[in-house]
């Protein structure tokens, strides 16, 4: 969640669009954005009508028509219908005015957006946070009643809770507020559960700059205990910020997802995990080699899973990067999410491994499987699977009739993949950062061949192995769509299917 530019940094962005040395995350400053001075209302965002066809418009991403998203907050799944709050601006293509948007999926994959759900009040901006379906009425505000979890941020950043008893139409906020206090500025992010055997809702808040992550506990949401506070020292990343924490339980372990920036698998931001034990009141991870990365790209960040949905995890991120985020070339509207994601605990070699793949549901959007030898006629965006053999090396380019270029090597006896974002992938010189010339991550599979799905849309290329056990997110600026491949190498076995286009 990112905290408020100081007024230099905005001036100076304008002349200096391209220049991404300094930290994009600076503390509020009281005297630029004071909560008590009386506040514009945000305009209500363009709720369909819109063509989506604007260049570098995801077609299978989920985006609002108009103006700045960041972190994905609230998610929540309830009477059949997917919740998605999610950072929002309501009156600017730039970060400001944080808010709370909204959207509702049956499928995962057609979004339909809502009134902006939450704004600032006298508390401050409302940051990031999770939303719990409180069937038991422990707070008193109503069986069933939809229960907001987020930080109030001004010059300390406070957990408070609005509850909604109409589906999540409209929000009240507890007269209480705020439910956590806190006195500076780095305690943000609540996700919040249930947790059965100790009969209470646990919340997880993130330290920021102060890294780890703390842990409370609460009988009715409205009051709460501190229970306990994790840290584990990351080699080479000495000073970061810990952001966005999720604590879930898979099978007979525990993970905690936390994103962190700068300091992510390659540059600026990422998402990291830990797995261990979770007794109700301290989490305490297993001796592994972290960081572990959840995904090896530059765009996959802030990610939590939906509450309320039993064993299955889903897991949606922001795809973007704070080391860019402000001047990626998208406009009415700036930055998507991710593929919605399914999360599973496996083991590779002996070690925990958590492994994402989009969710099931892609298939409602897709066409029959195509064979093909390098051309590619979809329109909007597909998937392309390529099984390789890993004999030896390859290279994979996905390219198009401008003769920009994304290419992807694979090292077979390394068992590595390694991406290449460069001038020659499409627009980069929007932003000094953007242009990645090497991204690696372990591809995680035993046996002599390795299936990789790719999923291309009009800004972005999210690579995953089949089995989901390496995933890597970037977006990318081509004129068009990638619409031609080339394998070279070794023998590979080539399908394609077209996604259809989520806007009606």
């Amino acid at each position: 969640m990112m905290m408020k530019k100081n007024l230099f940094l905005a001036a100076l962005a304008l002349a200096f669009v391209g220049c991404s040395s300094d930290d994009p995350k600076q503390d509020y400053n009281p005297l630029i954005d004071d909560p008590k001075q009386e506040q514009p209302q945000p305009e209500e965002p363009q709720l369909g009508g819109g063509s989506y066809d604007e260049q570098y418009r995801p077609q299978i991403h989920y985006t609002p028509a108009k103006n700045w998203v960041n972190d994905p907050n609230g998610m929540v799944y309830v009477d059949g219908t997917w919740h998605l709050f999610y950072q929002y601006n309501p009156q600017g293509n730039d970060w400001g005015n944080m808010s709370w948007g909204h959207a509702t999926s049956t499928d995962l994959m057609h979004w339909k957006e809502q009134s902006v759900a939450l704004t600032r009040d006298e508390l401050g901006d409302i940051f990031s946070g999770s939303c719990v379906i409180d069937k038991d009425n422990t707070a008193g505000f109503g069986a069933g009643a939809m229960v907001a979890i987020y930080t109030s941020a001004s010059a300390a950043q406070q957990q408070s809770i609005a509850y909604s008893t109409d589906g999540g139409k409209s929000f009240t906020r507890f007269e209480g507020n705020p439910v956590v206090k806190n006195d500076d500025d780095n305690l943000r992010d609540p996700k919040v559960f249930w947790h059965a055997e100790s009969k209470q809702w646990v919340m997880a808040l993130a330290k920021g700059w102060k890294m780890g992550v703390e842990f409370y506990g609460s009988a009715d949401l409205k009051t709460w205990r501190h229970l306990s506070t994790f840290f584990v020292p990351l080699p080479g990343r000495p000073s970061l910020q810990w952001e966005c924490p999720d604590l879930i339980q898979m099978g007979n372990k525990w993970v905690l997802l936390v994103s962190v920036n700068p300091g992510g698998p390659i540059l600026g931001s990422g998402t990291m995990y830990f797995v261990g034990q979770f007794d109700g009141t301290t989490f305490t991870a297993d001796a592994l080699d972290y960081p572990l990365w959840l995904d090896y790209g530059m765009d996959n960040y802030a990610g939590v899973t939906w509450g309320n949905t039993g064993d299955r995890r889903v897991m949606i991120g922001w795809m973007n990067n704070w080391q860019y985020a402000g001047a990626v070339p998208c406009s009415p509207w700036r930055s998507a999410f991710t593929l919605p994601r399914e999360l599973k605990l496996t083991e590779v070699d002996g070690k925990p491994l958590l492994c994402s793949t989009v969710v099931k549901e892609i298939d409602a959007i897709a066409d029959s499987w195509e064979k093909t030898t390098g051309s590619i006629s979809a329109k909007s965006a597909y998937q392309l699977r390529l099984t390789l053999s890993l004999d030896r090396n390859s290279t994979i380019t996905l390219a198009n009739g401008s003769d920009e270029k994304f290419t992807i090597d694979v090292n077979a006896s390394a068992r590595t993949l390694t991406a290449h974002r460069t001038s020659t992938s499409g627009r980069t010189s929007f932003n000094g950062a953007f242009s990645i010339p090497s991204m690696q991550a372990p591809l995680n599979v035993v046996g002599n061949s390795v299936t990789l799905d790719l999923f291309v849309d009009q800004s972005s290329v999210e690579i995953l192995t089949a089995e989901g056990t390496m995933s890597m997110t970037n977006l990318v600026f081509p004129q068009s769509l990638y619409n031609q491949f080339l394998v070279t190498g070794p023998d590979c076995e080539a399908q394609v299917r077209e996604l259809k286009r989520i806007w009606n």
